[in-house]
């Protein structure tokens, strides 16, 4: 039976309820889970730390705009068939000639196909059980990438090239199977009809104060409170990117170092913006509206 327990977060990831009802019901019906949302909501991070926390095999597949199902499922080594087929035919000629000595395939024999095969982090998956296997960033991909897919989603199997060796798993022992999206593009609707679907909206202060507390426990409460603040006065700013979870968690990381007030002061003054700011038209923008003073009525951007 695959590792179907109702798992609601770890200690390093805070799981809402409604992420880990959905995850439990994609484990227990044997389907993916497809989980969206915008960069920064922590998709890529609960396959992540529900292999840690449970200490289960983990596959991981990051998706990229030339990605094929060879490349995530197997692919047959045909160059290296062909170099052990030589082999062999050298190695009967050096025994006509009464030569002992052999060549060496590495133990591979061209009678079976299967040694061939090169598997990929899906095949891997379906073969080591209570695994867990990350398909990241779908969006990404070419548009047959996730249609080519639905055979094995509907039938849990892969047929290996050339071998044909079939590599399957019964609804109960299907791995984990997480699958995120930034929505860059829309996934086609037979796909998502293969997986059980969330949503993951961006946290509020609340929920953020939480995350921070599970990296950051030590941090005292002002320089929380001032971080999320800032944090969230410039995800109002209609920026290209906004900053994300992950880079608010930086940020504190760079200054939870050094004195309380200090810290506040450096908060204040934007210090270390590149942690949060990712672009040069971004920047331009938030300095701007630091020496406008815009936001300074609003308990915002110190202009010290």
């Amino acid at each position: 039976m695959a590792e179907t327990s109702h798992w609601t977060g770890s200690e390093k990831y805070l799981c809402d309820p409604e992420l880990a009802q959905a995850f439990h019901m994609a484990r227990t019906l044997g389907m993916p889970l497809l989980i969206e949302g915008e960069p920064g909501t922590g998709k890529t991070e609960l396959p992540l730390q529900y292999a840690s926390d449970l200490q289960l095999d983990l596959f991981t597949y990051p998706v990229g705009s030339k990605s094929n199902v060879e490349q995530f499922v197997a692919r047959f080594d045909h160059v290296k068939y062909l170099r052990d087929s030589q082999i062999e035919i050298l190695n009967a000629q050096r025994e006509e000639k009464g030569l002992d000595s052999k060549l060496s395939t590495g133990g591979r024999d061209t009678e079976n196909l299967g040694d061939y095969v090169a598997k990929g982090p899906a095949a891997k998956a379906y073969l080591s059980k209570n695994s867990v296997l990350l398909i990241d960033e779908i969006d990404k991909a070419p548009r047959e990438f996730p249609n080519d897919l639905l055979y094995a989603l509907s039938h849990r199997k892969f047929i290996m090239p050339e071998s044909g060796e079939e590599v399957s798993a019964s609804e109960e022992n299907m791995p984990a199977i997480v699958i995120t999206s930034n929505r860059e593009q829309e996934l086609p609707t037979a796909f998502k009809g293969r997986c059980i679907y969330h949503y993951i909206h961006f946290p509020d202060k609340e929920v953020m104060g939480q995350i921070i507390e599970k990296h950051h426990p030590n941090i005292e409460d002002k320089i929380v409170n001032t971080a999320i603040d800032m944090f969230y006065h410039l995800r109002t700013l209609g920026l290209e990117r906004a900053p994300t979870t992950r880079e608010i968690l930086n940020w504190l990381k760079y200054i939870k170092d050094v004195k309380p007030k200090e810290a506040v002061e450096k908060i204040e003054r934007l210090d270390g913006i590149g942690a949060l700011i990712k672009t040069q038209t971004d920047m331009e923008r938030v300095n701007r509206v630091i020496h406008s003073h815009t936001l300074g009525s609003q308990g915002g951007f110190s202009t010290n």
